[in-house]
């Protein structure tokens, strides 16, 4: 993060800018919004701040910038033709270690102004960092499409019920689900369209009827899918942003973990070959244990989570102990990396059916059907099976699978890492012995992958 978001109360705050063009203009009429006590030094202004001027709204001094002019000022903003002006500007600010704002100069910034979408009192800011202005503003348009004009609404409404809410339960947790009720239900609807004595006699009511009870706890086995963070479902995406409590897994992306709600706990107990941070035993125990607390737990798996992903464990263990549990499916790896390789899992001119397997079992051996797997006209994926390549590789052609069945190793599918590696069955362990692939990898055996070159289509 090259900038740390913040938001400053200028109210009454005395902040300069330097230079009364169009440019000054357009950061003065944000700073009068912000409530700030605008003194601009400017030879000439524009009409529109002389007439802000002729009406007291702000201070104009008429002459150029001078040395020692930023003194006593909390927020300075430069916005002049002048590139010497600028960099005096921002010297002299920074030596006073007051926040300087130069327009189209980011190197001589310690502050910039965001594309900002006023919902007062809910305020949010784009920032590129300075560096794509024209991105911000165009993200700007599309925010303001989604939220309604009268959010501010209902963050009014939040305000004059904050302290009866706070009175009425006796926890904090109690509190937050009563008001996730009221900002996603009927009552922020009431709010929106201006129903605001409605939204008020409603939320009201709600209060009165509510109870200060211990919450219920309920686990979530959520699929992370293979990596791209826009593969995750939309319901998967308001559970992690509902989440108390995100207990994840090796193959969960960053990109992934980094939608969830910002405060909410997260406990990894990912696995790896030989390397299992948190036993599967102890990963049941941390879903009962904080489900008993009240608290919504997310079991965050890379994945679908009953894709090899021991999901159907896990809650085998939350009936046994009457936790309340949903599974939210995800988009398996043999699909994400299949189609973002250009390989499809089938096609009528090569396969009618497609077969699911691990590589990898309980005691650390490949032990599969290999007769069937053998059979023409299917497609093979194998996930977790990079280890045993060479048994897997053997087995098949000695049970009469072609040498030359064609066969591709996807590492890291669907991420800014995806690579796949092409060959075939007698091939294919010497060539990933010279490119030493990184897990996780996905194995696929079977003539789709000579379609890869004709179809990849994004890596």
């Amino acid at each position: 993060m090259d900038y740390l978001p913040l938001f400053h109360q200028l109210t009454r705050k005395k902040c300069l800018v330097v230079g009364g063009g169009s440019v000054a203009t357009r950061k003065i009429r944000l700073l009068i919004d912000a409530k700030a006590d605008v003194t601009v030094i400017a030879p000439t202004l524009s009409k529109e701040l002389i007439e802000l001027a002729n009406a007291h709204t702000i201070t104009h001094i008429s002459r150029r910038f001078n040395a020692g002019d930023t003194h006593h000022f909390v927020l300075i903003v430069s916005a002049c033709n002048d590139k010497n002006v600028n960099a005096a500007v921002s010297n002299e600010a920074q030596q006073q270690n007051i926040p300087v704002n130069v327009v189209d100069e980011p190197s001589l910034c310690t502050v910039i102004f965001p594309a900002i979408v006023d919902r007062s009192p809910i305020t949010i800011a784009i920032s590129s960092g300075g560096i794509a202005p024209v991105l911000s503003r165009l993200t700007r348009g599309k925010l303001e499409t989604l939220l309604p004009q009268n959010l501010g609404n209902i963050a009014k409404l939040g305000k004059k019920f904050r302290e009866a809410v706070k009175e009425k339960f006796s926890n904090t947790e109690q509190r937050r689900l009563f008001w996730e009720s009221v900002f996603n239900g009927p009552i922020a609807d009431m709010s929106y369209q201006g129903k605001d004595n409605l939204a008020e006699a409603t939320l009201q009511n709600q209060l009165d009827k509510a109870a200060d009870t211990t919450a219920i706890g309920k686990v979530y086995l959520v699929g992370a899918g293979p990596g791209d963070p826009e593969l995750l479902t939309l319901k998967a995406l308001r559970i992690l942003q509902q989440a108390d409590l995100i207990i994840y897994d090796r193959l969960v992306s960053d990109s992934v973990l980094n939608l969830a709600r910002r405060d909410a706990e997260r406990i990894y107990v990912g696995k790896k070959r030989s390397d299992h941070s948190v036993p599967q035993e102890g990963i049941n125990a941390l879903l009962i244990k904080f489900a008993k607390q009240g608290k919504r737990v997310v079991r965050l798996k890379g994945g679908d989570p009953f894709m090899f992903g021991r999901g159907g464990e896990e809650i085998e263990t939350l009936v046994d102990h009457s936790i309340l549990f949903e599974v939210i499916p995800g988009i398996t790896a043999a699909s994400g990396c299949s189609s973002y390789s250009g390989i499809p899992l089938t096609h009528r001119d090569h396969a009618q059916s497609c077969l699911f397997v691990t590589g990898h079992l309980k005691d650390n051996t490949v032990n599969l059907d290999w007769e069937q797997l053998a059979k023409p006209n299917q497609t093979i994926v194998i996930y977790m099976g990079l280890i045993g390549l060479p048994q897997i590789s053997e087995q098949l052609i000695q049970r009469g699978l072609s040498k030359n069945t064609p066969v591709a190793l996807i590492q890291k599918g669907t991420t800014p890492e995806h690579k796949v590696i092409i060959s075939d069955l007698s091939g294919i362990v010497k060539k990933v012995e010279e490119l030493k692939p990184k897990p996780p990898t996905l194995i696929i055996i079977g003539t789709v992958v000579t379609l890869h070159n004709k179809l990849n289509w994004g890596h």
